[in-house]
């Protein structure tokens, strides 16, 4: 089983590193684990509606350059599904069983994703109607993704 992160940006503060280092790590024993970045845009506190599109675009465009047409594509959005940990585990579960090898979940820039790749998505999942830091969100997915292989292996692990 392969599992890519694709996001949009770097996570700068070492303390989001540390702990993704830490997940990826103990992910390493369950799936393949790979962390794809592609550049963010900058953008003016003050921006327009259409330079906010034109900005999610271009991000959008690099996301879906990463891609691959048999993957199965997770993509965050606040307007997603919400699952608990247990219903996470089952869909990927299924996913995995059902033949799907590769798992690919979209984290979006701080403007959110392009509605191309919102369109390219197999399935939008949303953790919350809050709104989460990017560098954030990559660990709290990290984390549920773990605890998702925990719970279908039938491992121990904090409710």
């Amino acid at each position: 089983m392969k599992i890519t992160i694709l996001c949009v940006g770097k996570v700068k503060e070492k303390f989001y590193r540390d702990a993704v280092t830490e997940y990826a790590k103990r992910l390493s024993r369950y799936c393949k684990l790979e962390i794809t970045e592609v550049s963010d845009e900058k953008t003016s506190e003050q921006a327009t509606q259409t330079e906010i599109d034109i900005v999610k675009n271009k991000e959008g465009e690099r996301l879906l350059k990463n891609i691959k047409d048999d993957a199965y594509v997770f993509c965050l959005a606040i307007d997603g599904k919400q699952l608990d940990s247990v219903e996470l585990s089952q869909k990927m579960d299924k996913l995995m069983t059902g033949g799907k090898s590769h798992l690919i979940f979209v984290i979006g820039g701080s403007l959110g994703l392009s509605d191309d790749v919102l369109k390219r998505a197999d399935y939008k999942l949303s953790f919350s109607k809050m709104t989460f830091p990017h560098q954030l969100m990559r660990v709290i997915l990290l984390e549920q993704i773990y605890r998702s292989f925990r719970i279908s292996n039938n491992e121990p692990y904090h409710k």
